[in-house]
C-alpha cells in the first residue's frame, strides 16, 4: 500500500492508504476525501478530480495524456502542476505523495449550466437558422 496526502483547501490534512496500480482518484473517493467529486467516475471526462501536485512529484508521477490535457481547460484555477487525479497511476515510487484539492471543482458544470440556458433561450425565440 502506499499513502497519499490529500490537503484540502482550507488546509486540513487527509492521510490515505492507496493501491498499487489503481488511481490516485480511486483512493480519495474510498476514503471519501472532501473536494474529489469524481463525477464521471475516472473516465476522463469531467475534471472534477483536479488537484495540484506538490511540486516534489511533479517528475515521479506519470506523464500527462491529451485527453487530459484537454479535460483541463474545464478544470477551474489551473496551474502548472494542475493533473486531474483519476490520470495519476499509483505505484510505490508514490508513496508519500502530496496533493492539493483546488477550493472548486465546478467551472465544468457552470460552463454546463450556462449552455443549458443558451439552449432554452434559443428554444424560446422564434429564429432558428444561425447565419
Amino acid at each position: 500500500m502506499v499513502q497519499i496526502t490529500f490537503i484540502e483547501n482550507n488546509g486540513t490534512v487527509h492521510v490515505v492508504e492507496a493501491t498499487n496500480g489503481g488511481t490516485v482518484m480511486e483512493a480519495a473517493t474510498k476514503h471519501n476525501v472532501p473536494g474529489i467529486d469524481a463525477d464521471c467516475g475516472g473516465a476522463c471526462a469531467c475534471a472534477t478530480c483536479h488537484v495540484f501536485v506538490d511540486d516534489d512529484w511533479m517528475g515521479k508521477i506519470n506523464p500527462m495524456g491529451t485527453m487530459e490535457e484537454s479535460m483541463l481547460d474545464f478544470a477551474e484555477g489551473v496551474k502548472p502542476n494542475s493533473r486531474l487525479s483519476c490520470q495519476i497511476t499509483v505505484n510505490e515510487d508514490l508513496d508519500g505523495l502530496v496533493v492539493t484539492i483546488p477550493a472548486s471543482q465546478f467551472f465544468f458544470q457552470h460552463i454546463g449550466n450556462q449552455a443549458r440556458k443558451s439552449l432554452a433561450m434559443r428554444e424560446q425565440c422564434s429564429v432558428t437558422r444561425f447565419f
